[in-house]
Order: C-alpha cells, then structure tokens, then sequence
C-alpha cells in the first residue's frame, strides 16, 4: 500500500511539473528568425491606452536601463533615414583581418608581384569599401501599444553586390534584443470586462516589461566574401584595372 501511494504522489508530480514548464513555454521569447515579423493586434481601441496612462515620466522610471535613446524614440522621430550615399561612405570601423591578410605579392597562379605599402594601402581600402554590405536604418512605428513606439530598424541595402567579382549579397547575420513596456491586461480578461472595468473601478489594464523586440542589423559575410575572392582572378583583374 505504501508503495501505490508513494508512486502515485510521483506521477502526480510529475503531472504538475509537465503543465508547468508547458505554461512556462508559452512565455514569448524573442525569435531568431531575421526579420522580425510585425505582432498582429486586436484593431479594438477599447484595448488601447488612454492619455493618463502615457505620462512619460511613470513610464521611462518603469523602462529603467532599458531605453537606449540611439534605437528608441517616445514621439514621430523627424526623417533621419540615411542615403544611399552615406552608408556606402560610412564604414563599420577599420579593415577586417581577413582582408588585412590577403597576400598581395603573389598571385592564385604563383606569380610574384611587387607590389607598394601605399599601393596595398590603397586597395585593401577599395576592397573594404566595395564589399562593404550598407546597413540602411529607418524609423518603425510599433503602435500605441508599445512604449516607446518607434524603433529604428536596420535593413540590407541589396540594390548591388557586396562581393569582388560580383554575386555576393546582404544577409541577416546577427540581432540585438530591445526591451519596450508592453500595454497588456493583468489577467487577460474578455472585452466584456474590459468595458466594465472602464467605469469608476480601476483600469485593468498597465504597461509592463512584456515584450522583447529584436532589432536585426544584417551585414555580409566578410570570411565568405575573401574566400570567394580568393577562389577568382582579382589580382590579376585588380592590376588591370589600376
């Protein structure tokens, strides 16, 4: 008897632990599926928040060390999408070791090649710069129901090749997670409740730290872009072409 009641506690167990981490599965965690997918709302604006819940104040001390200015904006940001001109011309730091690595002085077929600091200064350059993949940012709009509401976001720029000779081009390669207060109800209640609550009982509803939004900055393979340049004629192309 002793032995059907201490396996019958276990299996109970064992039951209440499995709902358990079911439930805790359900959380929403940020995706690593690039990009994004935009949430789809209830159109409703019963669920949307009021002005007395948007006070700036309440809500940046809520969002704590969250708020990062540089990927935030509270109101309609002004137009500051980038050219296509200034994110060609804007490198993302210094030259790559992989391409501060490339041998210059011998060609893929053996052939010896002098060749100058400034001149491999100059072309190391040019390369960086040509198979440079731009990253253009543009404001997103969340919608009321995220605080802040907008977010910049970084899209590929694939209106030519990031690779030399051509045929590479931009991919989604890395993500940061931003973290925004969320506009939920507590206990998700029906929309029934939610106009009862409306009235002179105290709103249901509240922004919490609910929702990591992942902002996906795409950039090309640098490794992929040497190996293939490796594998082709550019040194012979790249003396020609001086």
């Amino acid at each position: 008897m002793g032995f059907s009641q201490a396996l019958l506690v276990y299996v109970f167990v064992s039951i209440h632990l499995g709902v358990s981490q079911h439930f805790l599965r359900l959380r929403p965690s940020p995706s690593e599926h690039l990009p994004v997918p935009d949430l789809k709302e209830d159109p409703d604006p019963e669920y949307d928040p009021r002005e007395q819940d948007l006070v700036e104040r309440t809500l940046r001390k809520k969002l704590g060390s969250y708020f990062d200015p540089n990927f935030m904006s509270i109101g309609s940001p002004v137009s500051v999408n980038q050219s296509v001109q200034e994110t060609q011309v804007r490198l993302p730091g210094p030259i790559p070791n992989e391409i501060k690595k490339l041998d210059l002085s011998e060609t893929p077929y053996g052939r010896r090649v002098k060749v100058g600091k400034k001149a491999r200064r100059k072309f190391l350059q040019w390369l960086w710069t040509y198979t440079h993949c731009p990253v253009v940012y543009s404001w997103k709009d969340l919608g009321v129901r995220f605080w802040p509401r907008y977010i910049k976001e970084g899209n590929c720029f694939n209106e030519r090749s990031c690779s030399f000779p051509e045929g590479m081009f931009c991919k989604p390669i890395k993500s940061i997670t931003k973290t925004f207060l969320r506009w939920r109800h507590s206990a998700a209640p029906s929309r029934l409740n939610r106009k009862e609550h409306s009235g002179k009982h105290s709103n249901p509803f509240k922004f919490s730290l609910a929702y990591n939004y992942q902002q996906h900055v795409k950039t090309q393979d640098i490794a992929g872009v040497v190996r293939y340049l490796r594998r082709g004629k550019v040194f012979s192309t790249f003396w020609r072409f001086i």
